[in-house]
């Protein structure tokens, strides 16, 4: 296996992800629970996977949607995006559920992108839950929604069963989907 070194990003897509890859996002979630364990505490189980008990309901539960992050027709990425609210209980809220986007995908407007994409993709109120100490996430989606909306937002600071977020709301018009994206 060969590395390459990359000067700009190719091609970003965010595609709705069928059932039968179900397990290329559960492996992505593998990638993305490691990462995450820097900032909560996160079991690993007998067999050395983190795992998501609630994945499967992304292809079974109305108001669920998955969708996978592509960079030049390759994997990069997930979101999953779920209709309510769990910080603000509000049940018509969409929610960035889970979010995701390889290391060597990273600062190169490819998160941007397909974060835009999905709100472009579902018009109405949105809502995105940080944890407090994940501060270089914070700083990712009060860019990103900022440059969403063309005007800076900041985020509440809210606690919810011990675990302290910050939250930030916006609305999306919901133009219509970019089938290619470039990055910003």
């Amino acid at each position: 296996m060969g590395i390459q070194a990359k000067n700009s990003i190719g091609q970003i897509e965010v595609v709705p992800a069928l059932p039968d890859q179900e397990p290329v996002i559960a492996n992505l979630v593998e990638l993305y629970a490691h990462d995450f364990s820097e900032f909560q505490e996160l079991e690993i189980g007998q067999d050395g996977r983190f795992g998501y008990r609630d994945l499967h309901h992304y292809w079974s539960e109305p108001g669920r949607h998955p969708f996978l992050i592509k960079v030049d027709d390759r994997p990069a990425g997930f979101v999953l995006v779920k209709q309510g609210s769990d910080i603000s209980g509000d049940r018509t809220a969409w929610d960035v559920a889970e979010f995701f986007v390889v290391r060597g995908c990273r600062r190169l407007g490819v998160g941007k992108a397909a974060a835009q994409e999905v709100w472009r993709r579902f018009p109405g109120r949105w809502e995105v839950r940080v944890m407090m100490a994940n501060q270089p996430a914070r700083q990712f989606w009060a860019g990103a929604i900022s440059e969403f909306l063309g005007e800076t937002i900041r985020g509440i600071r809210t606690e919810v069963g011990g675990e302290h977020w910050e939250l930030f709301s916006f609305a999306s018009s919901g133009v219509p989907p970019d089938s290619k994206l470039r990055p910003m």
